[in-house]
């Protein structure tokens, strides 16, 4: 976010990019009830987050899926920047989502984590040879992704009500 305070412009070119490749336009669709908002949302999340982005890659490589999630985090911290009023009154309560999504983002990348360390040295893990640390290593990657998903659950409710009912609220 500090970038994106610094740099504005940063902040527009990120609006218009999901405006381009029609990020704006599903939102605005989703919105229209705030159940279907919510499960969008816990798609997103769960699904293209934490499944697409952060866990697979690193199913194929060590630790990859952190590395994408840094990328991610800036971005995101860029286009989330309280660069407006409108912006700065929006965050007020939006960084309860924020800090809800964060808290399974981690336990998601510290599953990744534990993936990578118990393929790459599966003695780690008790494991005799590197397939059966990997398959640890899933194992603790399952055990880890159920309260990251109760976590994005929550949030997605939590987002979808925050946007569409307290946002109005604070800007009228």
């Amino acid at each position: 976010m500090g970038v994106g305070l610094l740099r504005p412009d940063l902040v527009g070119a990120n609006i218009a990019s999901l405006q381009q490749d029609g990020t704006l336009e599903l939102a605005t669709w989703a919105m229209s009830s705030t159940w279907l908002f919510s499960l969008t949302i816990l798609v997103v999340n769960a699904g293209g987050m934490s499944l697409v982005n952060l866990l697979l890659p690193s199913a194929i490589v060590p630790f990859a899926g952190i590395a994408l999630f840094a990328y991610w985090a800036f971005d995101t911290g860029v286009t989330l920047a309280p660069v407006n009023d409108v912006a700065a009154l929006t965050m007020i309560p939006h960084s309860l989502t924020v800090l809800i999504e964060f808290q399974a983002y981690v336990l998601v990348l510290l599953g990744a984590y534990r993936l990578g360390m118990s393929w790459l040295r599966p003695r780690t893990v008790g494991a005799r040879n590197r397939r059966q640390g990997y398959l640890r290593g899933l194992r603790q990657v399952g055990w880890l992704s159920l309260p990251a998903l109760a976590l994005l659950v929550v949030g997605a409710i939590y987002e979808a009500i925050e946007i569409l009912h307290l946002v109005p609220l604070l800007l009228s």
